[in-house]
């Protein structure tokens, strides 16, 4: 066992965990925050995207050891006190969650474009999720809820520019990849 110190929604956090464990299962079996899910283990599907120092990364992929130090963020902490985020309470009015299985990291991933980039494009935000996969929706309402929450947090989401060549996709950061 180790003993690992995390800094996870805004909290101090200690616990012991065998020295192989990713960020994930620290997060899942060692703190109990069972909000990031385990789908691929290989850093596929997103499903298990935290926001680490404000970038979405893959907790499956991403040894507990690197996260030291640094500000983790989970599905658990966008919440503002009792009220949700706003990206998570677009995605609730526009029907954007299906199974609600890739909804974590999907929402993890939406609100870490958000606070880099407020005022995205649709080409922006279908690079920014191009690494979470939902097997239960065409997306559409999905970037139609990332979009709504840039306009009520002050960005206005924007179309492609005439001119602009739309942005290369790409996939989550894979942290010590």
């Amino acid at each position: 066992m180790e003993v690992v110190r995390l800094r996870v929604n805004g909290d101090e956090r200690v616990c012991g965990v065998p020295a192989h464990y990713t960020l994930l299962e620290t997060l899942r079996y060692g703190l109990g925050l069972t909000g990031s899910k385990q789908g691929c283990d290989k850093g596929d599907c997103g499903a298990c995207t935290v926001i680490v120092d404000g970038r979405a990364i893959l907790s499956c992929i991403t040894p507990v050891w690197e996260a030291e130090g640094r500000e983790v963020r989970t599905v658990e902490g966008l919440a503002e006190g009792t009220e949700p985020h706003p990206v998570q309470d677009e995605f609730d009015l526009n029907g954007a969650a299906q199974c609600g299985f890739c909804t974590p990291g999907i929402l993890c991933s939406s609100v870490a474009l958000l606070d880099r980039n407020p005022a995205p494009t649709r080409e922006e935000i279908r690079a920014a999720l191009a690494g979470n996969l939902c097997r239960c929706t065409g997306y559409a309402k999905i970037y139609d809820a990332v979009e709504a929450a840039a306009t009520r947090l002050g960005g206005e989401a924007r179309g492609p520019e005439p001119d602009e060549p739309a942005p290369r996709a790409t996939p989550v950061e894979r942290v010590g990849a």
